[in-house]
This record gives structure tokens, C-alpha cells and sequence, in this order.
């Protein structure tokens, strides 16, 4: 069976992507959750990870890091993870890159904290520039291949990496139009992401870094994750 490592659900949007779509496409799977710890990240994630860093999957001597090579790895051996058709494929695969590579003012103004309703300071033209480009491309999908995903009428990889932007607009009260503010509801009612969420909301544990990268981008309305024990 293969072993899936990824680290806290309330904060590691890497590892959403290969656990949502392992789990909503039924390929059995191990998991090994190994906490953000700071500084020494690294040091630890080395004993399973070449890069210090998750998710990083397992398949008997085989290991597989990065998300974007996991899904690749997955799509040879298990139907499903890209689409059948070939266009919609082709398209699934640039806008799963897209995301993988880019978006970096929406990662580091909206970190993923699952469990906390912030209001934004303030909304930089690079932010609104980001969330522009994911409306769009979301709209182009699901207008090409008359979703209701992304690439057609089934959840592929490609919908795994939106993912965690679903609960950075969710956290942050980001808003799109209506077209992508449904899509949003639609992958926040699937069941694996309901697991992940209540899961991350459940999580005791708090990394100080982690922490203090959501209390610079806004005020605070909420918070929804259990207390950590005194």
C-alpha cells in the first residue's frame, strides 16, 4: 500500500493535494502525519522526504516527492486522476502547473490556516492580480468542459490543486464571481475535503511560524480550531 507523509491539515496546502485526490479517487493509501516543527522542519522530514519537506509519497522502495510528481506517478497506475479527453487533459495539466509554480502573493498573504476567519488589511493589486487569474481560469474550465469540475463532470488532479485555494477563500473572505464562489462550495462539500477540514479544525497543535504568518495579514474574526491543551 502506498504511504502518503504530509504534515498538519490545518496548515500544509502541499499536502492537501495528493490526499484529496487519492481519497475522493478511492486509491488506498497510508497516512503518516508528521507536524510542522519549526526550525528543524527539515531535519525531520529528511527521514522520508530528499527535500525536507511534504507531501512525499512511498510505494514500496519507491519515493515520489513533490505534488505535482505524485500525481503524475498516480495517473500511470490508477484511471481517473486526468481527464480522458485529450484537450481537457492537455488543460488540466498547464492550469494544475499554473498553480503549482505561481500564485505566490495569494500564498504568502493567504497562508492556509483551515481553522480562522480573518478580515484583510488591505488587498495589494499583485493579490487582486492572482485571484483575477484563478476566476479565470476556473470560468474557461468549467465553461469549456461544462464541469461541474474543472475539466469535466469528474473531480481530477487538477481540481486537487485548487483545492487549498478553496480554503484560503473560505479563511480569508476572499471573493470571486458567482460562477467560481460556486465552484468554491462545491469542492468544500466533498466529502474528503469535509474529512480534511474537520480533521484540521480537531488539531491541538500550533506552529509559532505558521501562526505568526496569518496574524500579519489581517484581523482576526474567528477562530474555529479546538484549544490547545494548557
Amino acid at each position: 500500500m502506498y504511504a502518503l507523509y504530509i504534515a498538519n491539515k490545518n496548515y500544509s496546502s502541499w499536502s492537501l493535494r495528493p490526499w484529496v485526490l487519492m481519497r475522493e479517487l478511492g486509491i488506498p493509501f497510508e497516512e503518516r502525519m508528521v507536524p510542522f516543527t519549526g526550525m528543524s522542519n527539515w531535519e525531520s522530514f529528511r527521514d522520508f522526504s530528499p527535500t525536507g519537506k511534504v507531501p512525499c509519497l512511498k510505494d514500496g522502495n519507491t519515493v515520489v516527492w513533490e505534488s505535482l510528481g505524485i500525481a503524475e506517478y498516480l495517473a500511470e497506475r490508477h484511471d481517473g486522476v486526468w481527464p480522458k479527453d485529450a484537450q481537457a487533459r492537455a488543460w488540466a495539466r498547464c492550469a494544475a502547473a499554473e498553480m503549482h509554480s505561481g500564485f505566490g502573493t495569494l500564498r504568502g498573504r493567504c497562508p492556509m490556516n483551515c481553522g480562522i476567519r480573518v478580515r484583510l488589511d488591505e488587498m495589494p493589486d499583485a493579490l487582486k492580480q492572482d485571484i483575477a487569474r484563478i476566476g479565470e481560469l476556473w470560468n474557461e474550465g468549467l465553461t469549456r468542459f461544462g464541469g461541474p469540475f474543472l475539466a469535466g463532470k469528474a473531480f481530477t488532479a487538477v481540481d486537487a490543486f485548487f483545492a487549498p485555494v478553496a480554503f484560503r477563500i473560505q479563511s480569508y473572505g476572499l471573493v470571486l464571481d458567482d460562477a467560481s464562489m460556486a465552484y468554491v462550495k462545491r469542492l468544500l462539500a466533498l466529502p474528503a475535503m469535509q474529512s480534511w477540514y474537520e480533521a484540521g479544525l480537531a488539531e491541538t497543535f500550533r506552529e509559532p511560524g505558521h501562526e505568526a504568518e496569518a496574524k500579519e495579514t489581517g484581523t482576526w474574526l474567528e477562530d474555529l480550531r479546538a484549544k490547545p491543551a494548557a
